[in-house]
């Protein structure tokens, strides 16, 4: 079974958001180890994310825009981090914490709901082209 590339990017969005959400935060339950060991450490935890981060870019580009690409991966952060916060942490986010969250879901629904899709991406651009001139005639 193949899954629509759309589900495929935001699946490989949560999975690289939830090695970053460690890495930038994961060493302050460890406040106690020096510095230079959360840099490295965090650093090794990253590469994860990255190897998940850039092809879920890869898989969204053209389906998104890059500046929807940007608005979904930052709206998926904010989950994964409310979720780790609460289980790591025991962190609930407060009243006004929340409300800015509100405010940023709103702010994908404006990217996603106005605008017409994207046409798929191609390394030389011939396929969005060729799509064009054939939507044209």
């Amino acid at each position: 079974m193949k899954l629509p590339p759309a589900l495929v990017t935001v699946l490989l969005l949560v999975a690289s958001n939830v090695f970053m959400t460690y890495a930038w935060y994961g060493h302050l339950k460890f406040n106690k180890a020096p510095i230079w060991i959360a840099i490295f450490a965090s650093w090794g935890i990253a590469f994860f994310e990255y190897c998940l981060q850039v092809p879920a870019n890869r898989y969204g580009y053209g389906l998104f825009s890059l500046a929807q690409l940007k608005i979904l991966q930052e709206v998926i952060t904010l989950g994964v981090f409310l979720v780790f916060a609460w289980f790591q942490f025991k962190e609930a986010p407060r009243w006004n914490e929340s409300l800015a969250m509100v405010l940023i879901l709103a702010a994908v629904v404006v990217a996603f709901a106005f605008g017409s899709p994207r046409r798929g991406h191609s390394d030389d651009g011939a396929t969005a082209a060729a799509e064009t001139a054939k939507d044209a005639s």
